[in-house]
């Protein structure tokens, strides 16, 4: 018998696809507004707080394209009814070779609407003996 997803799995798996297709659309100015207005990014160990300052931040990273994979994503109801989600994948800045990548939001419902109010980004080369 086939289960159906619960809304928590169906709204995580609908924000993830927002999220990286307005990413890779270069339009990353727009993606502040996925946030909540004291959401908290933690980008490669940097702390930025707040939709502008993560907004600022996403806007001025240092490449021209980018195209994310995703290899896995996992969703999962919290007790304070918000949405945890750990994603998986590969991407590709302009002619760089791929890398792998972790990046963990936390949605709350915020007037009637989904808003990511924590993000945790990390490349996958920290644990590679150099």
């Amino acid at each position: 018998m086939e289960c159906k997803k619960e809304i928590w799995q169906t709204c995580g798996e609908a924000f993830v696809n927002q999220y990286y297709q307005q990413f890779d659309c270069t339009n990353r100015m727009g993606l502040s507004s996925l946030y909540s207005d004291d959401a908290c990014l933690t980008w490669e160990g940097t702390p930025y707080r707040g939709r502008e300052a993560i907004g600022a931040k996403l806007v001025n990273l240092p490449f021209q394209r980018i195209a994310h994979a995703i290899t896995e994503q996992d969703c999962q109801p919290t007790i304070d009814s918000c949405i945890l989600i750990m994603v998986f994948g590969q991407l590709r800045v302009d002619d760089d070779p791929p890398m792998a990548f972790h990046q963990v939001f936390m949605l709350k419902c915020l007037n009637g609407a989904w808003a990511c109010t924590n993000d945790v980004f990390r490349l996958g080369i920290h644990n590679i003996p150099v």
